[in-house]
């Protein structure tokens, strides 16, 4: 296949591409798209696992990321490499310990149900956007720590107008031509990335002079609080990019799992109402962890993974050299049916009681590179799942399934997740009468 027609594929339809390739040419084949340099393609978990147990020095991420750098700054963990990376991911990783997440719920719960109360009945509704509205809003007031409600406003106008642009087709159309470096300097991308650089200052600012700081939880609180190992702390410059990488990982990406999970969920016979009983009895989180990882396996937000070698090295038989860019595929990966039994189906049983492997569910990358916000997202996930759940009675907007639109970077549902709400009661779960005792 041709370059634009590999270009076009990858573009537009880049799952059935992919499959495709693996079927043709097995679990490692090399595609071409648009400007970028060849880029090696990994089907096979043997595969994966090289790379993420893979020396960091000679698989680097951040390089292969380079392209978010004119976004999200030098100082960006997503973007740096080697010592640089690690002495940054240390100073955020205690901000995501698990046992911090559960004091984000009952924040995120209120979020939602905020959400959910302005839906209308029994007209159709794209979950996307409404699912977009709720993780800007917990990334707001959970990661940033706006209180102020003009500042609050303020920043949801701003960060929906840079997101909005840069998820343009027409702005993709420009990066994939020109490249981002020289894309950005155009009038139109200062515009939408300007104001909102000038607002996350002065809320730093602002968080700097607060005197409760210590007592505050919110994500920016904490990180203004730590310091580098040889006790300097964070500065603002540093701070600004770590917040915009916060924004750009954890907004988009969420609110797109969130509309898969519920576009399977309701073409799934039984699915939303287990999950309904399950929110309403209040007996754990089990299914709606479930349904969290299987959507991520059969909807991955992201298609691939990248790192690029900085010398020769052999991955899966192969001897590749310096400047490779390899790809483990998440798409192909998730999709082995030596794993995962009826690949193509949503099972999320498949997952109760059943941890994720390490290199057979990938969403969330691995090795030194794992998303540092993978315990926030499925814990969001599933506190989302549950208040829409609890709260709202929904069925699908017609019968065929969703399929796959490229937004930008991201793998997302084709019509945005199209519901109608048939009421929004609070739902409570069907018991089944008492067996008569047999005499």
């Amino acid at each position: 296949m041709s370059l634009p027609l590999q270009s076009l594929a990858w573009g537009f339809r880049p799952v059935p591409f992919l499959l495709r390739a693996q079927q043709q040419y097995g679990d490692v084949f090399t595609i071409r798209i648009a400007a970028e340099p060849p880029w090696v393609m990994l089907g096979h978990p043997d595969a994966v696992k090289e790379v993420f147990t893979g020396p960091p020095d000679k698989l680097l991420a951040g390089e292969a990321n380079q392209v978010l750098r004119p976004i999200l700054g030098d100082h960006s963990v997503l973007l740096l490499d080697g010592r640089e990376h690690l002495r940054e991911r240390r100073l955020l990783l205690p901000s995501f310990h698990g046992e911090r997440m559960q004091r984000y719920g009952e924040l995120m719960r209120e979020i939602a149900e905020d959400e959910l109360a302005t839906w209308p009945t029994g007209t159709e509704l794209a979950l996307a956007p409404r699912m977009q509205a709720v993780t800007m809003e917990i990334i707001l007031r959970a990661v940033f720590g706006v209180r102020d409600a003009a500042r609050l406003d303020a920043l949801r106008r701003a960060l929906g107008e840079l997101l909005r642009f840069v998820t343009d087709p027409r702005t993709v159309a420009v990066v994939a031509t020109l490249g981002l470096d020289r894309a950005t300097r155009f009038k139109a991308f200062r515009s939408a990335l300007g104001p909102v650089d000038r607002l996350l200052y002065e809320e730093i600012a602002a968080h700097r002079a607060a005197g409760d700081l210590r007592e505050r939880e919110d994500i920016l609180s904490l990180l203004l609080q730590a310091t580098h190992e040889d006790g300097a702390p964070m500065t603002d410059l540093e701070l600004r990019d770590e917040l915009l990488t916060l924004l750009v990982a954890g907004h988009e990406t969420t609110a797109t799992a969130l509309s898969w999970a519920f576009e399977r969920l309701l073409r799934t016979p039984g699915a939303y109402a287990r999950l309904r009983d399950e929110a309403a009895g209040g007996d754990g989180t089990a299914y709606a962890e479930a349904v969290a990882h299987e959507t991520l396996r059969l909807r991955p937000v992201l298609p691939v993974v990248l790192r690029k070698l900085t010398e020769d090295m052999t991955i899966a038989g192969h001897d590749l050299p310096a400047g490779t860019t390899v790809a483990p595929s998440i798409v192909l990966v998730h999709r082995r049916a030596a794993v995962y039994p009826d690949p193509h189906a949503f099972r999320p049983e498949r997952f109760l009681g059943v941890k994720p492997g390490t290199y057979t569910w990938i969403p969330f990358g691995g090795g030194v590179r794992r998303c540092l916000g993978a315990a926030f997202a499925l814990y969001e996930l599933q506190v989302v799942l549950h208040a829409v759940a609890r709260h709202t009675s929904l069925r699908a907007a017609g019968a065929a399934n969703e399929g796959v639109k490229r937004r930008a970077i991201t793998l997302a549902p084709g019509r945005g997740a199209a519901v109608v709400v048939r009421d929004r009661q609070p739902h409570r779960p069907v018991v089944a009468a008492p067996v008569p005792a047999v005499a």
